[in-house]
């Protein structure tokens, strides 16, 4: 079988015909990361192959009846997602080397309940891009740099030009290289729709309380989710169906209504009638912060989109959020003195949203304590610590948003978090997107790549990421062709919709074609 480009779907029509085995496709994996993860092009998105996936899969192809979701299909978890196995979960931290976890994350129990064969753990940026200012995305001190499958050259210092993305990079390039038939990453503010983009893949950055985060290495859980990335739509959905669900371990889950059958939302006509948001008029130039900015080529890509959109049976509005301009308020941000060596910026002030340097400290004791076994690491300041300790191998980009967050008193009991969380609310929420979408009549908003990614993250409601294109250059320096795609964001629980939506823009555009390995 061509694994690259199956489709979830595809191999499971195959393995139920017995047309393929379960085994058979853990080794057809292998071999791929054997031949471009580790050799050829190197794109080390792989942390590890788990070395129970040929048992798993043994195990599946045993299982004759009563065959479930995801019966036989090969995934892979980003490194930052709890495992109870022999598998450490390290965050792609030198601290965490070899630290295991006391059982599954939520996510990873939903995934071997639904038969799903656990391939391996993915590189990632360091834990997910919250250590230092600066840090080229996909690299950690533990698992090295993650590379762009589309477009592989780096610099003198082995920093991609065209970078993979992050945080979720290794989930990403994984999937996009066929290393696997889907992954799981995670986001805050755009660390799954970053890489989705880069990488000309398919993800749903859900709701928080959608999907559990229970035994996930945090940064902030007001933000903070898991989600899929695969290379299709509706492989997409079936992941989602997987892993949404109420679970005890995590509260803000035990809010959220019933999830619904995300397959049978996907419709090709799914676009006709829809109001889509354009958030792109160059008539108030303060708050045309998505549109109004971005290169020739991307410009292209996007009206190529939005023509689709029209083709489709949507109607555009062309109108700016009105909060944008204010979105990244006094209160929300964080400053900071920038001392990553390799930064252009260094010496100079940094500013981090408040909310991830306040619930940082406060979060990760939390995850040290109730689920880090085989480490001395139990607090963001051993963290730092080791990291000083071992500042030839652990620091490269230093640690300065770490140092930050190991100043604050680790309660969310400071002021200043409080104001930055209401204000991150009103902005992006109750006078952002909610305003936008009642004010319009829409039923999701268009973004250009990840640049939506903040405001829907700060407001907690879900994005879908969709390939739409192709671009090519970076900062002057001619590159490959590399992917770059488009976003629908809606209100909080409107995942149905978006991928509804998703779904016919994929099916009208089919602009996604794999990398050239």
């Amino acid at each position: 079988m061509d694994v690259q480009n199956a489709t979830i779907e595809g191999l499971l029509t195959e393995l139920a015909a017995g047309r393929t085995t379960a085994a058979a496709l853990v080794a057809a994996y292998r071999a791929r990361i054997e031949a471009h993860d580790r050799g050829g092009q190197r794109l080390n998105s792989i942390r590890l192959v788990n070395p129970e996936a040929d048992a798993l899969a043994a195990a599946s192809d045993a299982r004759t009846t009563d065959r479930r979701p995801l019966e036989g299909i090969p995934i892979l978890v980003k490194d930052n997602i709890a495992t109870g196995d022999a598998q450490p979960t390290t965050a792609g931290s030198l601290a965490l080397e070899g630290a295991k976890a006391a059982r599954d994350a939520t996510v990873v129990t939903k995934l071997r309940e639904a038969g799903a064969v656990l391939l391996g753990k993915t590189n990632l940026t360091e834990f997910a891009n919250i250590l230092a200012v600066g840090m080229p995305s996909g690299y950690s001190s533990l698992g090295g740099q993650v590379l762009n499958p589309y477009a592989t050259e780096v610099d003198a210092r082995g920093t991609p030009y065209v970078l993979p993305g992050g945080s979720s990079s290794g989930s990403a390039v994984a999937v996009a290289a066929g290393l696997a038939a889907g992954a799981i990453g995670t986001e805050t503010s755009g660390s799954l729709l970053s890489p989705a983009n880069m990488n000309g893949l398919v993800t749903v950055k859900p709701t928080v309380g959608l999907v559990s985060r229970a035994g996930i290495i945090p940064i902030a859980h007001s933000q903070d989710t898991a989600g899929p990335m695969t290379r299709t739509v509706r492989d997409a959905a079936l992941l989602l169906g997987v892993l949404a669900g109420p679970d005890p371990l995590d509260a803000a889950t035990l809010h959220a209504p019933a999830a619904p059958d995300y397959l049978s939302a996907l419709d090709r006509d799914g676009l006709r009638g829809a109001r889509i948001g354009v958030p792109g008029d160059p008539s108030e130039p303060g708050n045309d912060v998505y549109y109004g900015p971005q290169p020739t080529l991307v410009k292209a890509v996007m009206e190529r989109a939005i023509a689709a959109l029209q083709d489709g049976g949507a109607t555009v509005v062309r109108a700016n959020i009105p909060t944008e301009g204010w979105l990244p308020g006094p209160a929300c941000e964080f400053p900071l003195l920038n001392r990553n060596p390799e930064s252009p910026q260094r010496h100079q002030v940094a500013r981090i949203p408040s909310v991830f340097v306040y619930e940082l400290k406060h979060d990760m004791a939390l995850y040290l304590r109730d689920w880090a076994r085989e480490t001395g690491m139990r607090s963001l300041g051993d963290l730092v610590a080791f990291n000083a300790t071992h500042a030839g191998r652990a620091l490269r980009f230093g640690q300065d948003i770490f140092l930050a967050a190991a100043g604050t008193r680790g309660d969310l009991s400071e002021p200043e978090y409080r104001a930055a969380r209401r204000h991150d609310l009103l902005a992006s929420r109750t006078h952002g997107l909610d305003a936008y979408m009642d004010r319009h009549r829409l039923d999701a908003v268009l973004f250009p790549a990840a640049t939506g990614a903040a405001i829907a993250a700060k407001a907690g409601y879900p994005s879908v990421l969709v390939p739409a294109g192709f671009i090519k250059g970076v900062q002057g320096r001619a590159t490959p062709d590399y992917p770059l795609g488009a976003t629908f964001a809606g209100r909080a629980w409107s995942e149905a919709s978006l991928l509804r939506l998703a779904y016919a823009f994929e099916q009208a555009t089919s602009a996604r074609r794999p990398p050239a390995l």
